[in-house]
């Protein structure tokens, strides 16, 4: 009994030793730092505010009518009444408009075809052709919404004005026989940044953590003669010791962290943030052990510290698009979706959108929250694989060094026997 007290205190004590140890590398190393403490409270900043404004306004475009009709006029002048959008430029080919997207002065054209008076004269469909800049989604969007809707009201003009009805309740019903309200209930406004930027807080905290634990990695196997990940101390004689001493170091800082991510970046921009708390602490525990464990484990992988700017840096982009918040989920393929079944931020981002836009409780997620605990455990296990392999290469090359010392110790005494002899 009294052996097993001993073993405890000092596997607890080695912990805390790990634990202050690996708090101070953390800031008393610069690369390491950044992506802990500075990346996490920057980068949101600097995404939201680009973001904050949701939806953009008076988006230039440049007209190409060439009708030259009435009927092309009024259809130029509602497009350009619209708030999203605004005619900067006429032009009098297709050509001359492509230039002036080529230089980047509009983001769109509309073009107007010859015969677009004479075929609705004629009680034949017409068309307008719209072209879109796809550098930048948002003014997509807008150029590509505004000309659905005047197209949708030029129609209900035209019908209104071939109906012959006497009334305007008889228009209404010609123009919408079924009624209907639209009411976005988890994006009030129709922005951007409500969609985007729940899920890329999310991904910011998973790819941060990877970051700085495998710098810190990178940074131990530099600073250690053998290029071992587990120095060769009494202190790191233990699989569970190290687990829980880094783990505790990375989870306290980033529970900081993550609390200034999820609860005040959001209300600082005005985005929707209507989830409860409870609900999102009891998310954010499993998401971040899935995420320290998963990047512990990844961290046997990195060699030098510029490696680990090559397995994450690319990969956010990836990321945010399996987690099915900016493609839609059914839509990829089945084998990425069995890779984004791997990742912390699959679930978190899922979970995250759901309980902060949506109002969700943890009942309602019990299948992130589940996936979140299996991968915990999994990537707990694993890590535990891996540095138990550390530990026993570390042990490997320090025996290969001593039995080094003891060799080049005996070729030294046999050649100062031998010397001896000789002079004898």
């Amino acid at each position: 009994m009294r052996e097993l007290w001993r073993r405890i205190k000092e596997g607890l004590a080695d912990m805390c030793y790990i634990w202050a140890k690996e708090m101070r590398t953390t800031f008393t190393d610069e690369g390491v730092l950044i992506f802990f403490i500075l990346v996490p409270l920057l980068y949101p900043l600097l995404y939201s505010w680009v973001y904050n404004n949701q939806v953009v306004r008076e988006v230039p475009v440049v007209a190409v009518d060439l009708s030259h009709s009435h009927m092309s006029r009024q259809f130029l002048r509602q497009f350009d009444a619209s708030p999203d959008v605004r005619v900067a430029y006429y032009a009098g080919s297709l050509e001359e408009a492509r230039d002036l997207m080529a230089k980047q002065i509009v983001n769109g054209v509309v073009l107007v075809p010859s015969d677009f008076d004479l075929r609705l004269n004629r009680m034949e469909q017409t068309s307008v052709s719209v072209y879109c800049d796809m550098a930048l989604m948002l003014t997509y969007k807008a150029i590509n919404q505004t000309a659905v809707a005047v197209a949708t009201d030029f129609n209900r003009q035209i019908q209104v004005k071939l109906s012959g009805n006497m009334t305007d309740r008889e228009d209404e019903v010609t123009i919408q026989p079924l009624d209907f309200d639209e009411v976005p209930i988890f994006s009030p406004t129709g922005g951007y940044g409500d969609f985007i930027i729940p899920g890329v807080l999310m991904l910011i905290i998973q790819q941060t953590l990877l970051l700085g634990i495998g710098l810190g990695a990178g940074t131990a196997r530099e600073t250690n003669r053998y290029r071992d990940l587990v120095p060769v101390s009494r202190h790191y004689n233990g699989i569970f010791r190290i687990v829980f001493g880094k783990s505790l170091c990375y989870l306290m800082i980033f529970a900081v962290m993550s609390a200034y991510l999820i609860l005040a970046v959001p209300r600082i921009f005005g985005f929707i943030a209507i989830g409860d708390a409870r609900a999102l602490l009891g998310l954010m525990f499993p998401y971040l052990l899935a995420c320290i464990f998963f990047g512990m484990m990844l961290s046997c992988l990195v060699r030098y510290r510029e490696n680990v700017l090559l397995l994450v840096v690319f990969t956010s982009v990836p990321f945010l698009f399996l987690s099915g918040i900016s493609w839609p989920q059914s839509n990829i393929p089945g084998a990425w979706q069995g890779v984004s079944v791997l990742l912390p931020s699959t679930f978190g981002v899922r979970g995250f959108v759901r309980i902060n836009s949506m109002g969700a409780t943890l009942s309602d997620i019990q299948q992130e929250y589940q996936a979140l605990w299996i991968q915990t455990t999994v990537y707990f296990f694993v890590t535990c694989l891996v540095y138990r392999f550390q530990i026993n290469q570390a042990h490997q090359h320090a025996h290969e060094r001593i039995q080094h010392l003891k060799d080049k110790a005996t070729q030294a005494r046999l050649f100062l026997m031998k010397k001896e002899k000789s002079d004898k």
